[in-house]
């Protein structure tokens, strides 16, 4: 059995107050002390990290070393269970019922009130620091091209598959899509796309610094498609594999509503996978993958070490969702349960507790307000996260807010250390006990017993929702009139296959 653990700011007005008023006391110079960021992102990362217990053959030793020097968030949580919605809020440290930001598509500085918008990365380089970035930070191919520096002085390689094999692997339902892939086949580590960014940002840590620096680095995996090298595959033989622990029925309690924010995805259901005998290959690739990357992590945490900057460079470590391999009998993300929401977050650095760990709720819109407190930046206004140095100076401070995700307009779960609360648009609910049912197995939401805690839970999810901003597809679920759409199509029960 796996066992879990548990706005708007002017650019232009910004910069006015950067120039006119003293920070902190502190020139934006090297001398100032002021430490570097290595913000280090993986995609599509769940809770299969040996630090966070999600799986319990899960070989991340590099990850592991990060969170032993630093703190481990074992209560965190993404805004969003979607690439897109989820960079971001991140970025803007806004959640999507602010941006209206929920699907694959708008990029966010075409939504009007965004333009302006002063994301982490700029609000670092107005108080002098250089930013510089390879990977996946922004989702796909944003910013485009003529907008790159705008978001960040110095751009390394994008993120992407690297090598691929002739032809797709396993043939899937759902259009067979290029991307819903796995397995191996003959190639290299160092054909691979996340090969390529980690060299590129082990080179800029090579480099003299003149100023300090905020540095990004994306990995893709272990998005699909999940191809690793036979040596990746080796640490997880397939006669010794243990499958995620999927009860019978296993959404037999939850409404039938849940459907609606997984409807027609290329994304498999656990049904074909156990069909066809996929399941178990499906997670040994989906593991195999988080080992690679996280050798990729390591490969720039040691370039990080010899560069004589690990001890002025803070490092924060994240995935923007997670990703289900069974449980509530599908895979992907696009949910509200802990599978899609839970991810590892990790700070580590100078002022930062070494091997602790936390289980206050966190999220990852904190980051952005978190960083800027670390480097003794003014506390940026207009977010809607929250600082978590209180927690990272000590990890039994209480937290006031809970973690809160949302995917698509009316649809939230909001997360304490004790519950799951999952509010629906239709009105239907979940309610989890965490702490004594870590799966999410039981569905308490229609127990009169617990209309007490669904009450104060229910206050905090946001009640005035954005709407979807222009330009908004893929991944879509709205209400017209009485009708839910789904990608612009109406939605039929009849169609539904689990």
């Amino acid at each position: 059995m796996i066992v879990r653990d548990l706005r708007r700011v002017s650019w232009m007005v910004l910069l006015g107050l950067v120039i006119s008023s003293p920070v902190h006391g502190a020139e934006t110079d090297p001398a100032s002390g002021r430490p570097n960021v290595l913000f280090i992102a993986i995609d599509d990362l769940n809770d299969w990290e040996g630090c966070l217990g999600g799986h319990p053959q899960a070989k991340t030793p590099h990850m592991d070393r990060l969170a032993e020097r630093g703190t481990l968030f074992t209560n965190a949580h993404c805004q969003a269970p979607l690439c897109n919605s989820s960079r971001t809020a991140i970025m803007t440290g806004l959640r999507p019922s602010t941006t209206g930001v929920y699907a694959l598509q708008p990029w966010f500085r075409t939504v009007e009130r965004l333009r302006d918008h002063v994301t982490l990365p700029q609000y670092f380089k107005s108080h002098g620091y250089k930013t510089l970035t390879a990977g996946k930070i922004y989702h796909g191919g944003y910013p485009p091209k003529q907008e790159r520096l705008a978001e960040f002085d110095v751009w390394g390689p994008r993120a992407g598959v690297g090598v691929r094999p002739p032809e797709k692997l396993v043939t899937t339902p759902g259009g067979n899509h290029p991307l819903v892939d796995w397995g191996t086949f003959p190639h290299r580590d160092e054909d691979k796309g996340d090969w390529k960014v980690a060299s590129w940002a082990v080179e800029q840590l090579e480099q003299p610094q003149e100023e300090p620096f905020f540095l990004s680095v994306g990995f893709f995996l272990p998005h699909v498609p999940c191809y690793a090298t036979q040596k990746w595959f080796d640490l997880y033989p397939e006669d010794e594999l243990i499958l995620p622990e999927v009860p019978e029925g296993d959404r037999s309690d939850v409404p039938h509503f849940s459907w609606y924010l997984y409807w027609k995805l290329p994304e498999v259901r656990l049904s074909w996978l156990k069909e066809t005998g996929q399941w178990k290959p499906l997670v040994r690739a989906y593991l195999a993958s988080v080992s690679f990357v996280d050798s990729q992590v390591g490969r720039v945490l040691d370039a990080l070490e010899n560069s004589g900057h690990a001890d002025d460079t803070i490092v924060v470590l994240w995935s923007d969702h997670g990703w289900h391999l069974g449980e509530k009998e599908i895979s992907g993300k696009n949910t509200l349960w802990h599978e899609s929401t839970r991810v590892p977050l990790i700070f580590a650095g100078p002022g930062i507790l070494s091997g602790a760990s936390c289980s206050q709720p966190a999220e990852l819109i904190d980051m952005y307000p978190t960083l800027a407190e670390l480097c003794d930046l003014p506390a940026p206004e207009g977010l809607d996260g929250h600082s978590l140095v209180p927690q990272l100076e000590d990890v039994t401070t209480p937290r006031e807010w809970p973690a809160m995700t949302t995917h698509n307009p009316g649809n939230h779960s909001v997360v304490t250390d004790r519950w799951r609360y999952i509010h629906y648009a239709d009105g239907s609910e979940e309610l989890y006990d965490i702490e004594n049912d870590p799966n999410e197995w039981t569905n308490l939401a229609t127990s009169a017993a617990h209309e007490q805690t669904k009450s104060e839970l229910r206050k905090w999810y946001p009640r005035n929702d954005a709407a979807p901003a222009p330009g908004s597809k893929s991944r879509l679920l709205i209400q017209q009139g009485d009708q839910w759409l789904w990608e612009g199509e109406p939605i039929i029960d009849s169609e539904l296959e689990r």
